[in-house]
């Protein structure tokens, strides 16, 4: 299973059925986002008890919509839309932060991964921007697991509103001990650990964390103490007890490299000035996602470049 709007389906249609009533929607993009589950009943003039509304174009008013029926109890609504529409939302979604309204908001095609549409559809600044909202969790998951768990996370929430960001490319699935997966459920956890004390740290999220991989397992290889952590929600790692964070994330590593498809903003807190924040903090283009991750500096090659760097 891969970490795609794909895997959100099959994530609602195994734990639809076990979490009671849920009403669904989309922003006019259901064949793209992929939000209907197998039992999805469309809510239409001829079917008045469906459990799936199409809002049209229209994604200040499905997020105001959700927010409605999420006040009025008895369900979880969720609605989808592209991550770079969420501005068309973004009053509806103050609101819901504002209101401790624990709506679920799907945003898929989350970054220059998504190719050819270009920079009209290739969100930069929305992760930093989402993330800067009071009371919005945020999660971005790099597979199926982290999928699994970004969803039981919002609907566990009471509190507040909860974005999930998904790729539009496929994602391998990365393997996990028993205790990663009790870890990943703490928005950051350690993917791929040192031999050793860390030397180094690469943190990524979403699709960055398989490009990652490699890179971390090539410096290993090589000698170099470095260590992935996976950061699927920094909302909820920053949460955690001051122990675990430090056991993640050890003050003693300085040498620390940041790795996200989007503005480096946010990051700068995670790796201090001796650190880097590998980004994009201009607007994307058109071309094939790969081709794009190689132009603007987001390969495996590159990560391991800017780690050998730091260690001289």
């Amino acid at each position: 299973m891969q970490a795609t709007r794909a895997s959100s389906q099959a994530v609602l249609n195994v734990l639809g059925p076990k979490l009671g009533e849920m009403f669904g929607g989309s922003a006019d993009l259901t064949p793209s986002v992929n939000t209907l589950r197998k039992d999805s009943k469309p809510l239409t003039r001829e079917n008045p008890v469906g459990n799936y509304l199409h809002y049209g174009v229209r994604e200040f008013g499905m997020t105001a919509i959700m927010n409605g029926i999420t006040l009025h109890g008895g369900y979880r609504p969720y609605g989808g839309t592209f991550l770079v529409f969420s501005d068309y939302a973004r009053n509806a979604v103050r609101l819901a932060a504002l209101m401790h309204c624990p709506t679920t908001l799907v945003y898929t095609h989350d970054s220059i991964g998504l190719g050819e549409d270009g920079p009209t559809h290739q969100p930069i600044e929305h992760l930093a921007s989402l993330r800067a909202m009071p009371n919005l969790h945020l999660w971005r998951p790099c597979d199926a697991v982290e999928s699994a768990a970004s969803w039981v996370a919002a609907l566990e929430r009471k509190n507040g509103p909860t974005a999930l960001v998904f790729t539009r490319q496929g994602l391998p699935q990365q393997p996990r001990t028993p205790e990663q997966l009790i870890a990943l459920r703490k928005g950051g956890y350690v993917l791929i650990d040192s031999n050793g004390p860390p030397e180094a740290i690469v943190i990524a999220t979403g699709s960055e964390v398989s490009v990652a991989v490699p890179a971390v397992k090539e410096l290993q290889a090589a000698g170099k103490r470095v260590r992935l952590v996976s950061m699927p929600c920094c909302e909820v790692f920053d949460a955690q007890p001051t122990p675990y964070r430090e056991s993640v994330l050890p003050s003693s590593v300085t040498r620390r490299v940041a790795v996200e498809a989007g503005a480096t903003q946010s990051w700068w807190r995670y790796v201090g000035s001796a650190g880097r924040v590998m980004g994009i903090d201009q607007f994307g283009a058109s071309g094939k996602g790969p081709d794009l991750f190689k132009h603007y500096g987001l390969t495996a090659g590159d990560i391991k470049a800017h780690v050998e760097q730091l260690l001289g």
